[in-house]
């Protein structure tokens, strides 16, 4: 997968937003934090990986992938914000339960938003990366729908979104 690639397609839309929000020069940090951690949940509740109380299936695979995939470009978005062009070595699942990992990300993101350094945006960035792996999904597959969605998202704004 080329990062750098997905780096340079995310800064386009960023660029765009900013520029017709008239957001040019203002810090975004907080707000998009926020929004990763809002797009986390809303994969996890997608997953239903918690929900141990219910017996309703997880949603279909696809709507699992975009949902990812929106966490994704606000990771990728961050590290724009703040300068960093990250390229991790592997796609692994790592260790514990989805809850945990969605815990652990969660957690990640909040010390993010607070310390916005270059290793914890490393740890960060490795973490959606596995947890990608961890929903079962390839790189192959993550870069095409990170590509649409970044189409979705310029047609969004297009439309008024």
């Amino acid at each position: 997968m080329n990062f750098h690639r997905l780096f340079l397609i995310q800064k386009g839309l960023d660029d765009r937003i900013r520029q017709e929000h008239g957001l040019i020069g203002r810090d975004l940090i907080a707000d998009k934090v926020l929004a990763l951690q809002v797009e986390l949940a809303e994969l996890a509740n997608e997953t239903r990986c918690f929900k141990y109380w219910s017996k309703k299936p997880p949603a279909d695979r696809d709507v699992i992938l975009e949902e990812y995939v929106d966490g994704l470009h606000f990771v990728i978005s961050l590290g724009i914000e703040l300068g960093y062009d990250y390229e991790p070595t592997d796609l692994q699942a790592g260790f514990g339960s989805l809850t945990e990992r969605f815990t652990a990300l969660l957690a990640l993101t909040a010390v993010f938003g607070q310390r916005r350094e270059a290793d914890v945006y490393r740890e960060l960035f490795d973490a959606i990366w596995g947890l990608g792996s961890g929903l079962g999904f390839t790189a192959a597959e993550i870069e095409a729908a990170y590509l649409a969605k970044n189409e979705v998202n310029h047609r969004r704004q297009e439309q008024g979104y």
